[in-house]
């Protein structure tokens, strides 16, 4: 079983300009750094990495998980950053549903990140890192031709589960990762941005051995290209590079303990 993302790398068209947002703005450790990678701790599962390119590139969308208790002192921090803060048509910024709190911002490639927090949400089982209190990520956007076919594809291939089949929108679930498969024609909340296929790898985290296994015979059944090494297999779909690690610290009961939707 998938129980969470544990890396995501991203394009970038400056690493200095990477660097003063995340780290200096945001308050994140450097993990590592050259003149055209770096990457950041978000937690001690979770890794983001950037690599500098020389071409345009596509906007992503990504919400980090913070505890319900801690939202305003997280927002409060994002909003005294100097980041760009999205506001919906009414002009509010933070907005609350039904026991779930959130709130936009971009960063300096005009990346539309998301702190989010649910009152569900067990506190206790992680702890919260970084400035922005980050439990986990929690979404990763992945705009499609198809999102009936994408959807299908993750939860036959991945055994990824849904709330509900949708046709232009879907939460993909495997733990507490949730990709989001968005129709391309349908523009990311709340400001209508145009929803392009970014170039981005992302890798689920299982501590399950034999799910790998498992991933490897239906790519196989698929006629999907792969590649294994060190406990860890990668894979192209729908133009986005997948990768599922092997991940034992990140035990599989912590989906449940956390009290996350679908994780049973």
């Amino acid at each position: 079983m998938i129980t969470h993302f544990s890396e995501l790398k991203l394009q970038t068209v400056s690493i200095q300009g990477v660097e003063q947002v995340y780290r200096e703005r945001l308050g994140l450790s450097i993990l590592s750094k050259t003149d055209k990678q770096i990457s950041f701790q978000l937690t001690p599962h979770v890794t983001l990495f950037f690599e500098e390119v020389y071409e345009p590139i596509s906007p992503v969308h990504v919400a980090f998980q913070v505890p319900f208790s801690k939202f305003y002192e997280t927002a409060k921090w994002v909003q005294e950053s100097g980041l760009l803060i999205i506001k919906w048509e009414d002009g509010h910024e933070i907005d609350e549903e039904d026991g779930r709190l959130n709130l936009y911002f971009r960063d300096g490639d005009g990346n539309l990140l998301e702190i989010i927090a649910h009152n569900y949400i067990i506190e206790e089982v992680l702890i919260p890192c970084t400035p922005l209190n980050i439990l986990y990520v929690r979404e990763v956007g992945c705009p499609v031709e198809s999102v009936p076919i994408f959807r299908e594809w993750l939860k036959s291939n991945l055994s990824m589960k849904t709330f509900e089949d949708g046709e232009s929108f879907n939460f993909v679930v495997g733990g507490t990762a949730h990709v989001v498969a968005s129709w391309k024609g349908r523009p990311w909340i709340p400001i209508a941005m145009k929803a392009l296929p970014p170039k981005m790898h992302i890798s689920f985290g299982t501590p399950s051995l034999d799910f790998i296994q498992m991933v490897q015979k239906h790519l196989r059944q698929s006629d999907v290209p792969f590649h294994f090494h060190n406990n860890e297999i990668s894979f192209v779909q729908e133009g986005y590079s997948f990768a599922v690690q092997h991940t034992p610290h990140f035990q599989a009961d912590i989906p449940n303990k956390l009290n996350v939707p679908l994780s049973i």
